[in-house]
This record gives structure tokens, C-alpha cells and sequence, in this order.
């Protein structure tokens, strides 16, 4: 069952349509928003008093003093002809009275209201006021991308219009602007996610299925989730209903702050059965106040290929267990390309972070300033050291050409070819070079033939792969594998740690069983 992002649709269906959507599971329908009445009661202060910590008998004060900071986000978006292009049919010349005029007026007008061979095609989702006096909107990217038109519906049925202020699609992230000087805004905080815990109480209010102002509440069913949205997931997981319509609205703590950004359900017909997925806060504050800064990201970037430590390269590596992220590559003309960093270290802490396993590299380094001289504990032939590197920005590294950078190899060979673990492995003269098609800049021991069934065949090596290390130990000649493996075999090791290029330069490691 795959997650699913909460889009909304026209705004045009029945409330009837709304329930046969509902109990279906069709996408396309929603209904129409019926704004939720200013409260007449002075609000609550949300930081007062105490969290409830046993299940709350009411959130109904907590609830009232929130609603007005939530908003439903309306967009609206000219659609292309459709047809590839194709201009939009002529109107008939149909004679005077005939009895097919008004229809076809009708059809013509109002194709021609939503552009030249378009249509206007309008959606709903939620957000939320972090800033009352410079009137900042937070919402999902998804929400609001590609609108041509943004509208900001408060809960007493007043309306603004938006800005884009900036966006961020790897962590869907929006920001928006209205003007505050055209009405009164309420505001609502951010809290720290990162100290709540499994079974804590949450409450979130949105605009689900365009019916806008609805209070939900459930618990933490999860944090830290995986959902393979983008390269930094790390989303806390609910029980609290979220649906359709829910995208880019807030979900809150027990003392009213702001927690997480409700983005995605796992739904086998499109409604609430009980997991949604919420941005948390400790990874989007630091994104909004980006965006409102520059109107983009700007983030911290190590130049760094990596991949998973798995239980045999942590035995291989003589490590106690499998933790940390695994270098397999260098980018060339990145901030690591001076050899502080190299292929084979397995990196467990950045800048005083925990780096548990491989997804939690990537979002740590993100989170951290472009710029920033920080420590990187890792692990190096079997012991720990911390080295210091600057950070380069995300942004810049994107543009560059990714180049797998090996260590030189020795040009004189002891054996022409070897056979060991499986493999033939053979000199990477120009003749094998031109055989396999491997590039220029690749050096190493190329894999001339493996065995079917073998220990190498099973790890997915093939004919055509380069060795360029071993144990950490660069290789350049057939007998320079035959050595390695003996020499592994007679500390006692099981596998060996062979470190791959492809044809093209991309490295990866692999261990292969030595019994």
C-alpha cells in the first residue's frame, strides 16, 4: 500500500458527491468549503497551564484558541489545450435561430473564460499563520504548485489574496504572504518535535475535503518514518484523521504549538484509515526561515557518494556493529575532494550528530550552514578518527559532474589473469578497456568472467566491473587480488571488502564470503 499525498480537487462537487467520493475512494471529488463562524469567546492562551498527559476530556478550549490560525489554502490554475498544443476548435457558424445556439454558446464562453483552449481547474488544501504582523503563510508545496492564483479562506469567511514567497519540493514546503494590514491575523508557534515521544497526544485541524475548520486528534504513532517521499523523510506518523484536503495544515502538541505539517496518508481508498505523515518541526523551521530569507534553500552539502552499512562490511570494516554511513565515492571539485574524506570510511557522527544509519547523513548535513567548518567522526581501516571540512551548498554541488575518483594504480602486472572467489580477474589494459567499454578515468583489476552460483555471482558483481580496492587497500594487478585475499584469509577474516567501479566510475562496495 503506497502513500498518497493529499491533493484536493474541484470544488464544484455536492456534499453528496462528497460522501460517495468517501466511500469509493474517488479522488476527484470534494465539497464545497463552508467556513466555520468566528468563535464569539476571547481565545485561549495555548503555551497556559499544563500539558494533559492521560488522554484529554475535551480539547475544545485548547481547539478554539487555534482555529483562527488555520486557514484552507484555494488555488486555481489554467489547464493547457489539451491535444498537444493543438488550437482550440472554431465556433460553428450556425444560422440565425438555430435551435443549437444557446448551447454552444454557453460551451464556448465558458471555455474561453478559462484562457485560450484552457480550463481553470481549482483545488483546496490547508496552512497555517506563523507571523501575524508580516502576514507569513506555511503550507505544502504540493498545494500550491504550478497555481496560477493562490486565495487564503480565514475560518470567519473572510478571504486574502497570496503571494508566493518561496518553496521547497524536497521537504514540501511552502510559503506564502498576505497583506496584514488588510485584516487582523492570529498566529500560532512552532514546538520542538524532536521531544515528543511515542503515544504523546496530537490534534490537527485543516480543511479536509474542503469543508474547512475540522479538529482531529490521536497520538504519535511513530517517528523518524521512511516513506520514500524525498531525500530527507524523517516524518513523525499519527493517528489523528487527516485526508484529502488536510495538506499543508498543522498538527499540534498539548500546549498548542506546532509540531509537524500533516502531508501524506497511507490510504487504500483515499480517506483516513489511521496513518498519516507530518512534516516534523525540527526540519521544517529551518527551511521556512530559508525561504523567507532568500526564497530558496540553501543547504549544507559534503560532496559525498554514500550507501548502507550492511552487517558483513561492518564485519569486514571490523566494526561491532552495523551503524554509520559508508563512502563509497568522492564527488570531483566538491568540499571532500582534498582527501580529507575518503572512499571506505564509514562516517557515525557529524557535527556532534549521531549518524545511525545512511538516510540520516543526508538530512543532517542539509539541516547545517552552507559555509560551516564542523567535525566528521568516522572510521578509517578499523579505527576512529575526526577530521574537519567546510561545507559547500547543495544547490552549487547539484550542478556539478559526479566523476567516481579511485586511487592511481601500480601499470606493472605479475599474472596477466587470476582466478579467485568466482572470478577471472584480468589487467585493465586498452584492449580490455575497449572490450568492456569502461572509461577513461577508471583504473584497477577489471572482473573478466565470473562463475553462475559462485560466491561473486550472488553479490551481483559481472563481467565488465573494475576492483579497485580490497580491504581498504587499493589494487591495480591481478596478483595484487590473489595477494589481498590470502592475506585476509590468514587474519582469519570470512569476507572480503571489495570496493566496485562500473564502467562509467560509480563506486560501490561489496563483500563476498571467503568460505
Amino acid at each position: 500500500m503506497a502513500s498518497t499525498f493529499l491533493p484536493s480537487a474541484s470544488s464544484s462537487a455536492t456534499f453528496r458527491t462528497l460522501i460517495g467520493a468517501a466511500a469509493l475512494g474517488l479522488a476527484g471529488a470534494l465539497a464545497p468549503v463552508f467556513p466555520v463562524q468566528a468563535q464569539q469567546a476571547a481565545p485561549a492562551d495555548p503555551s497556559a497551564g499544563q500539558p494533559l498527559s492521560h488522554g484529554p476530556a475535551s480539547v475544545a478550549d485548547l481547539a478554539e484558541g487555534l482555529l483562527d490560525a488555520v486557514v484552507n489554502i484555494s488555488t486555481s490554475q489554467t489547464m493547457g489545450r489539451s491535444g498537444g498544443g493543438q488550437r482550440p476548435a472554431p465556433r460553428p457558424d450556425l444560422p440565425e435561430g438555430s435551435p443549437f445556439q444557446e448551447f454552444f454558446d454557453e460551451f464556448f464562453n465558458e471555455r474561453d473564460r478559462g484562457g485560450e483552449g484552457g480550463r481553470r481547474v481549482q483545488s483546496l488544501g490547508s496552512g497555517f499563520v506563523i507571523d501575524a504582523a508580516e502576514g507569513i503563510v506555511v503550507t505544502n508545496n504540493h498545494v500550491i504548485a504550478d497555481a496560477d492564483e493562490i486565495e487564503v479562506n480565514f475560518a470567519d469567511g473572510g478571504k486574502l489574496k497570496a503571494e508566493l514567497v518561496g518553496t521547497d519540493p524536497k521537504t514540501d514546503i511552502a510559503v506564502l504572504k498576505v497583506d496584514p494590514s488588510l485584516r487582523e491575523l492570529t498566529q500560532v508557534q512552532f514546538g520542538d518535535s524532536a521531544t515528543m515521544r511515542i503515544g504523546d497526544w496530537v490534534m490537527a485541524i485543516g480543511n479536509p475535503f474542503g469543508l474547512g475548520g475540522s479538529v482531529s486528534i490521536g497520538i504519535v504513532s511513530a517517528r523518524g518514518r521512511d516513506i520514500n517521499s524525498g531525500p530527507y523523510d524523517d516524518f513523525i506518523q499519527t493517528d489523528a484523521a487527516i485526508n484529502r484536503g488536510n495538506s499543508g495544515g498543522p498538527l499540534f502538541d498539548m500546549h498548542g504549538r506546532v509540531i509537524g505539517i500533516n502531508t501524506a496518508i497511507i490510504s487504500p481508498s483515499g480517506g483516513s484509515i489511521g496513518i498519516g505523515f507530518s512534516i516534523p518541526s525540527q526540519l521544517a523551521v529551518s527551511v521556512i526561515e530559508q525561504l523567507r530569507e532568500f526564497g530558496e534553500t540553501r543547504r549544507g552539502w559534503l560532496g559525498v557518494r554514500i550507501q548502507p552499512v550492511t552487517d558483513d562490511i561492518a564485519e569486514s570494516l571490523g566494526m561491532d556493529s552495523a551503524r554509520g554511513a559508508l563512502v563509497a565515492g568522492i564527488i570531483k571539485g566538491g568540499p571532500v575532494d582534498d582527501g580529507s574524506i575518503q572512499p571506505g570510511d564509514v562516517i557515525t557522527r557529524f557535527d556532534g550528530k549521531e549518524v545511525r544509519a545512511m538516510r540520516d547523513l543526508p538530512r543532517i548535513v542539509a539541516e547545517s550552514p552552507v559555509g560551516k567548518a564542523v567535525d566528521v567522526v568516522l572510521i578509517r581501516k578499523g579505527e576512529e578518527q575526526t577530521v574537519k571540512v567546510t561545507l559547500g551548498r547543495l544547490e552549487d554541488g547539484e550542478r556539478l559532474t559526479e566523476d567516481g575518483t579511485v586511487p592511481p594504480g601500480d601499470d606493472e602486472a605479475a599474472v596477466a589473469t587470476a582466478s579467485v572467489l568466482g572470478m577471472t580477474v584480468a589487467e585493465l589494459d586498452e584492449e580490455a578497456r575497449a572490450s568492456f567499454g569502461i572509461a577513461a578515468g577508471v583504473s584497477g583489476v577489471v572482473v573478466a568472467e565470473v562463475e553462475e552460483g559462485s560466491a561473486a555471482g550472488e553479490r551481483g558483481i559481472v563481467a565488465g566491473d573494475v576492483i579497485t580496492e580490497i580491504a581498504q587497500e587499493s589494487v591495480s594487478t591481478p596478483q595484487d587480488v590473489v595477494d589481498r585475499i590470502a592475506a585476509l584469509r590468514t587474519q582469519g577474516r570470512r569476507n572480503a571488502l571489495l570496493m566496485l567501479a562500473s564502467k562509467t566510475g560509480e563506486l560501490r562496495f561489496v563483500t563476498i564470503r571467503m568460505d
